[in-house]
């Protein structure tokens, strides 16, 4: 390894923190970079690197931010000092991240087994499309958990195969909605209720958990979404098994299975999408 400088880059077109933030994945992939400094206001970047400066202005060429290199000198005691304080930083919020990612994939697995076989005795299509989204979560939460502390290449890659699973999943949930919606179903609405209300529960406590790190990487993101999405669909079986208790009728129950479907479909898009807006080539 090389010698630390410090590099000032002028980027006239930085002015607040979502031209930072494509900076920051601009330069993600990049090797040989210890730390960036922002100065929004001043519109300067300060970057500590071993890596040769035209390489750095390369990756932040194609952000049309209109970055020019300023001056590259060494780094003072003081400075170094401090990139060993923000290395240490970022390996306890590294070890932070995979600790919570941990908790969710057991709370997750273990509703998913608990959901998905009460969801058969009451024949819900509500609770197996529900326990569909909790397997789902489980897997989001192993690729998570394998991209922590990785490149953010590799967070992308997480983010993406965990939106095509989730993808997946909706479509077995979807094709067990028409399924009994063609043969028929007697969903158990005590069952549905209660079961929905241990499932709400624990998905609340996941999003609490995960909502701590909501700053992370696209793949802690991804799982801020998954776990908003099901608590949103953990109310939804709830109302439908008070509305067939009301109405001694398996409609409710399909049409929250459909409904929970489609928030776990538009769930693997919206993790698409922002794994692909974060790349930057």
């Amino acid at each position: 390894m090389g010698e630390i400088k410090r590099t000032i880059f002028k980027v006239p077109k930085m002015d607040c923190p979502s031209e930072e933030k494509l900076i920051r994945m601009a330069l993600g992939n990049q090797e040989g970079i210890a730390h960036l400094k922002f100065n929004l206001s001043g519109r300067t970047l300060t970057v500590f690197h071993e890596t040769d400066v035209n390489e750095i202005l390369e990756k932040l060429e194609p952000l049309n931010f209109g970055a020019t290199h300023v001056e590259t000198g060494k780094i003072s005691e003081v400075e170094e000092n401090l990139l060993k304080l923000d290395k240490a930083k970022a390996e306890g919020e590294k070890k932070s991240e995979a600790k919570v990612l941990k908790i969710l994939l057991v709370i997750n697995a273990a509703m998913f087994v608990f959901e998905i076989i009460l969801g058969f005795i009451a024949q819900s299509t509500g609770l197996i499309a529900d326990s569909m989204d909790m397997f789902a979560d489980a897997a989001v939460y192993g690729v998570s958990l394998y991209a922590v502390g990785k490149a953010i290449g590799l967070q992308h890659k997480a983010a993406r195969l965990s939106g095509f699973m989730q993808m997946f999943l909706a479509a077995f949930a979807l094709f067990e909605v028409i399924r009994r919606f063609i043969f028929g179903s007697d969903p158990e609405p005590s069952f549905m209720v209660w079961v929905s209300l241990i499932a709400l529960i624990a998905n609340v406590t996941c999003l609490i958990l995960i909502s701590r790190h909501r700053e992370g990487g696209v793949h802690m993101k991804a799982s801020q979404i998954f776990s908003a999405n099901d608590v949103i669909a953990n109310i939804g079986v709830l109302m439908a098994g008070v509305l067939v208790t009301i109405t001694h009728s398996r409609i409710p129950d399909l049409v929250i299975g459909f409904a929970i479907a489609i928030i776990v479909f538009r769930g693997s898009l919206a993790i698409l999408k922002i794994s692909k807006n974060s790349e930057v080539d």
